[in-house]
């Protein structure tokens, strides 16, 4: 299982003998309010030659029109209340899942899990060659964590920390007690691509801080730290 960081929650998955790349966005700027730290590993004619794409929600940094309508019939997965916007935006092969729904891609199974986020969410378990990783979207940390680990397994979280002061998804503290309900082997922190534009609206926390207090709380869990172009395998 091979996992290389593109650039903020954009991640490829290579398990299975099959590639699937989360999120996509390959912006260079951001937006009015947010810059991008780094600019993707990737381009998007590098990152076209997958089996699936998984999306969580359709937030700016997150869904990347032009990257979807160059993929054809590649399967595009994401929450089923999802499906009509990803169409909208140039999707051309969207299948839409409901919570604990599955499907497959090649020797990968697909499983659509809960997630709470400012938008209509979803997190992917994907399963393979006796491994199985889950990609957490935006979520914030809620109970549904805790069944999640109850039905699968998990060998490696991908999960978001932000690092700035008004809440979108998870900070050092809720990361820490996500992980204490997933129990994966092994955490890599994503959604960093990007950054408040204006320094009040970042709040110093960091993914050294999250895997700091990871350690402290006696977690035996490991936190993979990957920056953009990074590959790890596990």
């Amino acid at each position: 299982m091979k996992i290389t960081m593109v650039g903020h929650s954009t991640v490829l998955i290579e398990m299975g003998g099959q590639r699937v790349l989360t999120d996509p966005y390959f912006g260079l700027r951001g937006n009015p309010a947010f810059s991008r730290v780094a600019p993707p590993a990737n381009s998007r004619e590098e990152s076209r030659e997958v089996e699936g794409v998984l999306i969580s929600h359709s937030h700016w940094d997150h869904v990347d029109g032009p990257y979807l309508r160059s993929l054809g019939e590649t399967p595009v997965i994401t929450p089923k209340r999802n499906r009509w916007l990803l169409k909208i935006l140039g999707g051309q092969n969207v299948l839409g899942l409901k919570e604990w729904e599955s499907l497959e891609i090649g020797g990968l199974r697909v499983t659509s899990v809960p997630a709470l986020h400012l938008a209509v969410a979803a997190g992917f378990v994907l399963e393979g060659e006796g491994k199985a990783v889950y990609f957490a979207g935006d979520t914030f940390c809620r109970p549904f964590l805790g069944e999640i680990a109850k039905r699968f397994r998990l060998d490696l979280a991908l999960l978001p920390v932000t690092t700035y002061r008004f809440p979108m998804t998870m900070g050092e503290k809720q990361a820490v007690k996500a992980v204490s309900l997933l129990k994966p082997r092994v955490v890599v922190p994503i959604h960093l691509g990007i950054r408040p534009r204006s320094p009040f609206m970042r709040n110093g926390q960091t993914p050294e801080g999250f895997a700091r207090l990871l350690g402290e709380s006696g977690s035996s869990t490991q936190v993979a730290l990957l920056a953009e172009g990074d590959s790890r395998e596990f």
